[in-house]
């Protein structure tokens, strides 16, 4: 089996798990795909990738919430778009500390955090729980895609003559 096909078929069967999860826990799906997805396109793999998808997912989620709260307190409606142009600055230059180099997953807890009308204490979860459903998808593809070359056909073991 193709590590494509092991990591599909474990994603597939993930996926419909995350669906029923979420709904279970009254959480939001769609913040959780965003989740799996910022891991699956982190550019690290394993452990460190989840850990920089998550950390980047909620500095954007902290983002969002400035400026949500800012732009309330301003008069102008100008003020709103020039505080968003000052964060989104933020979210860009934060990248200078490893750790937060990750630029798309911030961009990613802040949309959620903007799809959610600024529902932050349901984003943060959903988010996470997502984030860690990316990883098992993957890690559990892999681990599939392991096994798999492992298992020899009986057609080819040598036979005695």
């Amino acid at each position: 089996m193709s590590t494509l096909v092991a990591i599909s078929l474990t994603t597939g069967i993930l996926s419909g798990l995350w669906g029923w999860v979420a709904i279970s826990l009254g959480l939001l799906s769609w913040a959780g795909f965003l989740g799996c997805t910022s891991y699956f396109a982190s550019p690290n793999d394993g452990l460190k990738g989840l850990a920089e998808s998550l950390v980047t997912n909620l500095t954007g989620v902290f983002w969002a919430m400035v400026i949500i709260h800012a732009s309330q307190f301003a008069s102008l409606e100008i003020m709103g778009y020039v505080i968003t142009a000052i964060v989104a600055f933020l979210m860009c230059i934060q990248a200078k500390q490893s750790w937060l180099a990750y630029i798309p997953g911030t961009f990613i807890g802040s949309c959620a955090t903007f799809a959610s009308d600024g529902n932050w204490k349901l984003v943060i979860p959903s988010l996470i729980l997502g984030g860690i459903f990316g990883y098992l998808m993957k890690a559990s593809g892999l681990w599939v895609h392991q096994k798999s070359k492992q298992s020899q056909p009986m057609s080819e073991v040598p036979s005695r003559s």
